[in-house]
């Protein structure tokens, strides 16, 4: 009895078209759209803010460019989802985007509890404070009774209560959603200090009237390891978000970069490194193994680059914001970061 009604319940799955197979997933729902949705923050400078035209920029919006030039052939085929440190993981679950390209911290509670999948680490940040340079503090240590500028949803706001209370210090938290928010409340001194991740606090200093009146104090209280994240349940759009990670790191670690990628790839030319020609789809099947063409990774760096080439251009030392290499540097030069290999 229990046979005849598996099977019968097979049959009538199977002709209503419902079979697991069929489902479509993220990548078919991207592909028929013809645009991929991002999640990103409200707007911070150098990562993700829209020009005076309305078009976004920066390091996240990069590699959400980078996505779509992987799946759809077309870097400019997104749209930015906006959201604040409350709203990212409910828009992303509830499927008002298709993958998450913002500045959040990888934790136990958000992998789990949540219920995301994350895809590896493309910025390794920390926690740290900025200050005006008038209130004469050079250490964090110096912050006892401080009134902080602090954006609620966020790692941010335990690790300032575990600094300040291990080191007997009280505080003041003035709560925001937005770093537009943190940085009028900052400016207008409803708050003393501001903290969020370096990066952050980088962007927010490149952004205020007179950037050197301010200053990030040397302390960095916590590990923040910043990746993009996708729903649970759809290992194949999972894979390709990590794989488009891996591609812009391995390609700087191979020196394939926009200016010669057509000169490695077969376009005008072709590379004798095996791994350069199975990453490029010269030779292998890794993008129909992918669900993409197998130029998939050729497109991503032909139309947006390579990890060095989104760092520098977007938040790099010779942008506003300044940002040395440092952790984020390759594991070659005495950095962190790493992708597996393509093979």
């Amino acid at each position: 009895m229990r046979l005849k009604t598996t099977v019968t319940m097979a049959a009538v799955a199977l002709a209503l078209g419902v079979t697991s197979g069929a489902q479509a997933g993220t990548l078919e729902d991207v592909q028929a759209r013809g645009v991929l949705r991002c999640v990103v923050s409200t707007g911070i400078a150098g990562f993700a803010k829209p020009d005076a035209n309305g078009v976004w920029g920066g390091f996240d919006i990069d590699f959400c460019r980078a996505t779509a030039a992987a799946v759809l052939g077309d870097a400019g085929a997104i749209e930015a989802v906006t959201s604040t440190g409350k709203t990212r993981f409910t828009k992303l679950n509830a499927g008002e985007g298709d993958v998450l390209w913002r500045n959040t911290t990888i934790t136990f509670s958000r992998d789990v509890g949540v219920k995301l999948r994350f895809h590896g680490v493309n910025y390794y940040d920390g926690q740290g404070f900025m200050v005006k340079k008038s209130l004469g503090i050079g250490s964090a240590l110096e912050l006892d009774g401080a009134s902080v500028c602090i954006q609620t949803g966020t790692t941010t706001e335990l690790n300032l209560a575990d600094y300040f209370a291990s080191n007997g210090m009280s505080y003041e938290a003035v709560t925001i959603e937005t770093n537009d928010e943190a940085r009028q409340n900052y400016e207008s001194d409803r708050c003393d200090v501001y903290t969020t991740d370096a990066s952050g606090l980088s962007s927010t200093r490149s952004a205020l009237p007179d950037p050197d009146a301010h200053m990030v104090l040397p302390e960095i209280i916590s590990k923040e390891p910043l990746g993009p994240a996708t729903r649970h349940g759809d290992d194949a759009w999972s894979d390709i978000i990590t794989w488009v990670l891996n591609a812009t790191i391995t390609a700087e670690e191979l020196g394939v970069n926009q200016a010669n990628v057509d000169s490695l790839s077969g376009k005008t030319g072709s590379s004798d490194n095996p791994e350069v020609r199975r990453m490029l789809g010269v030779d292998g099947s890794q993008g129909s193994e992918l669900g993409l063409s197998n130029d998939w990774a050729y497109q991503i760096i032909k139309q947006v680059g390579n990890y060095s080439d989104i760092f520098e251009r977007n938040i790099g030392p010779n942008t506003p914001l300044g940002i040395e290499r440092g952790l984020n540097a390759l594991w070659t030069d005495g950095g962190l970061q790493y992708s597996p290999p393509f093979r």
